[in-house]
Order: structure tokens, then C-alpha cells, then sequence
């Protein structure tokens, strides 16, 4: 059987998942470029992460969709397990939202500049002043209407544990007085874990948990703290017991 998800994943599963990358990111540019960037940045990628899991046969389990408000933005974050957590977000969320990404993913070629032109964020850490400029980027895009999705452990795990959270969502959340809704993801790890090189995807169920939202109780370096601890515990309780507590990740 596995063999066969191999084969599978390989002769059908890439090449038709290559050409539905390629056109996802045509749509969003084009759409984008036309100037809706609001219903084309979202909708093609959202559609092109259903279809990943989908094609992939990966049985996806959504819990909590009751406890998000359609008419609400928020700042929604979530532990980061791996490559998969992207498609398991973005396309079983059910909320436009823009990502925040670290810059380098600008490179990939044309599904880099997709991203850029449907307005999603780039995390730039090369100095202070890039740093702003994305806090700045974020609090335009809230104030704006949309929600934003973050992984504030800002890179993925190597066994499946947490690390640290870092506090730039948390202060967009704060500084707007905007409540931050925390996500479980549970199976990405065993789907795809972070190896170096090509590797194929494991068989295995993948739960998304949207829990409910801290409402802002004050502003300032108090609240910050409590909201990231209370985010940090809720999304930490709703893993296995074989990924529970703080592992140290040295890509942090």
C-alpha cells in the first residue's frame, strides 16, 4: 500500500499538482493586477491548497469553525509542524486572510510573485527599520478589514514540538485591540515531516483546531504576555501527548 501512494504521488499526484501551482499563481497575478486583489489574492491559492490535500487523499478533520465571527478580523496563529500546515490553513480556514511569510519564500519563482502582487506579508529581520516596515505592512492590512494569519514560532519544528513564540503578532493584535484566535495543527508532522531534499508525503489524518478568541482585556507588555501564554497553552493542549511540551528548535 505504500508503495503504491509512492507511485501514486509521483506519476500523478506531482505533475498534476505542478500544473495547478502554475496556474493558481497565474490566476492571483492576473486577477490581482486587474485590481482585486481582496477575492484574487485569496480564492485561487485557497482553492489550490484543497486540491493539494485532496489529491494527496489525506483525511482532514476541522474543529472549532463555530467560534470565529465572519464579520470579525482577527489574528488568527498557529504552531508550525510543517509544509502541510500551509495547505491545511489555507484551504480549510473558511476566512480571507493574509499570510505572514518569511521574505526568502519572494524567491520561489512566479509563486513568489503571486504572493507579493495578492499582498500577502513579508517578514523582513535584516534590521530594524525592515522590521517596522512589516509591523506597518500588518497594521494597514488589519485596519483595513482582513485578518492575518502568523506562525509566531517563525520556523518550522524538527520533531514535532513547539519552541518559543515571538511577540510581533501579538503586538499587532494589541496595539488594534483586535483578539487573537489560536489554531492547533495536529498531523502535519507525521504527513511531511522537515527533512532536507525531495521526500514523499506519509498517509496520515491531519486535524486543524480553531480555538476560541482572546478577546483584548487592557494594552501593553502585560497583556502581550498573557495573550501569547494563553495562545501558547490553548494550542499546546489540543496536541497528541507524543508532541506535548517545549522542545528547543535551533532555527529559531
Amino acid at each position: 500500500m505504500n508503495f503504491l501512494y509512492k507511485l501514486y504521488q509521483f506519476f500523478i499526484f506531482l505533475p498534476t499538482w505542478l500544473v495547478a501551482t502554475i496556474l493558481a499563481a497565474l490566476f492571483t497575478i492576473i486577477g490581482c493586477v486587474l485590481g482585486n486583489a481582496h477575492f484574487w489574492g485569496y480564492y485561487p491559492g485557497k482553492v489550490w491548497s484543497w486540491l493539494t490535500c485532496r489529491m494527496l487523499l489525506l483525511p482532514i478533520r476541522i474543529e472549532g469553525r463555530e467560534n470565529i465571527d465572519k464579520h470579525r478580523s482577527y489574528v488568527f496563529v498557529a504552531n508550525h509542524q510543517g509544509p502541510m500546515d500551509i495547505f491545511l490553513i489555507y484551504g480549510f480556514l473558511g476566512r480571507n486572510f493574509k499570510w505572514m511569510m518569511k521574505v526568502a519564500l519572494r524567491r520561489i519563482p512566479l509563486v513568489g510573485y503571486a504572493c507579493d502582487r495578492a499582498r500577502h506579508i513579508f517578514v523582513d529581520k535584516s534590521g530594524p527599520k525592515k522590521i517596522q516596515e512589516t509591523i506597518e505592512r500588518g497594521r494597514s492590512t488589519l485596519q483595513g478589514g482582513t485578518s492575518l494569519v502568523v506562525f509566531p514560532e517563525g520556523s518550522r519544528t524538527f520533531t514535532g514540538h513547539m519552541g518559543l513564540f515571538r511577540k510581533g503578532a501579538f503586538q499587532l493584535a494589541d496595539d488594534l485591540q483586535l483578539p487573537v484566535v489560536p489554531i492547533t495543527i495536529d498531523g502535519s508532522f507525521d504527513v511531511l515531516p522537515r527533512m532536507a531534499g525531495f521526500n514523499f508525503v506519509k498517509y496520515h489524518p491531519m486535524r486543524l483546531v480553531i480555538h476560541k478568541p482572546i478577546e483584548p482585556q487592557g494594552q501593553g507588555a502585560d497583556d502581550i504576555k498573557a495573550v501569547m501564554k494563553k495562545s501558547y497553552d490553548d494550542i499546546m493542549s489540543a496536541l497528541p501527548e507524543k508532541y506535548q511540551g517545549y522542545v528547543e528548535n535551533k532555527d529559531q
